[in-house]
């Protein structure tokens, strides 16, 4: 095969000195392999296999996991600290616990991609994570419709509330207001002016994917939070 541009996603130890890995490419959406020596000291693949860092990888397998032959740098990995590291893992664990096996999701890959630039700057990494979630709900058939769940077009004067089962908006008297629902189903999921909006939706739709187990790159990301309000 021709190497496929990969992210790692998730590596975990596997036996003495290899790894299992969780891969998102470009082709053929997330694929799980064993890297073979991987955690020997000394291994070149060691110092590249490493989060957020753009790879070239080749694999073999028919069956689910799979064993990779070739793993290349094709770049520097994203310097995400911080808040910014929090947001990164935050991404690696939405698609390694939402992402079906070998599903092309090249939109995600792109999205993925454009956010280690993104995650580096404070006030893009809100835009950049609403872009890849909604990019990964869509490709699982579960983005939102922006109609009431019998297909009524919102009213800009009412509120609403969304109801993932559905993916539509039922009126209520205390969500969000239709004028900017209807902005969000025409505009970019990242315009600051409808963050707020964007991210309840986004958080509503992916709740029922996730089942009751939680994020736990979530939880870092409250702690930070919670430490920050301290005096």
């Amino acid at each position: 095969m021709q190497p496929q541009p990969a992210y790692l996603l998730h590596k975990r130890p596997y036996r003495e000195t290899s790894a299992l890995v969780d891969i998102l490419t470009l082709n053929h959406g997330r694929i799980r392999a064993v890297a073979q020596g991987v955690q020997r000291p000394g291994s070149r693949s060691r110092s590249q296999m490493q989060p957020f860092a753009p790879l070239h990888m080749t694999w073999q397998g028919e069956r689910e996991l799979k064993r990779l032959r070739l793993i290349e740098s094709r770049g520097a990995a994203a310097m995400l600290v911080g808040e910014g590291l929090l947001c990164g893992l935050y991404a690696n664990e939405l698609l390694t616990r939402l992402l079906p096996m070998e599903l092309p999701v090249a939109d995600v890959f792109a999205f993925y991609t454009a956010a280690m630039t993104e995650l580096t700057v404070p006030a893009s990494r809100a835009p950049a994570l609403r872009r890849l979630e909604v990019a990964l709900l869509d490709a699982l058939d579960a983005a939102p419709r922006f109609t009431t769940p019998g297909g009524t077009t919102l009213d800009p004067q009412a509120r609403y509330r969304y109801e993932p089962h559905s993916r539509g908006f039922t009126p209520a008297a205390e969500g969000m207001d239709g004028r900017t629902l209807r902005l969000l189903a025409h505009c970019d999921w990242g315009e600051p002016g409808l963050a707020g909006a964007a991210k309840i939706i986004t958080r509503a739709a992916l709740a029922p994917l996730l089942g009751d187990r939680p994020l736990r790159s979530r939880a870092l990301m409250q702690s930070l939070v919670e430490r920050r309000r301290q005096p």
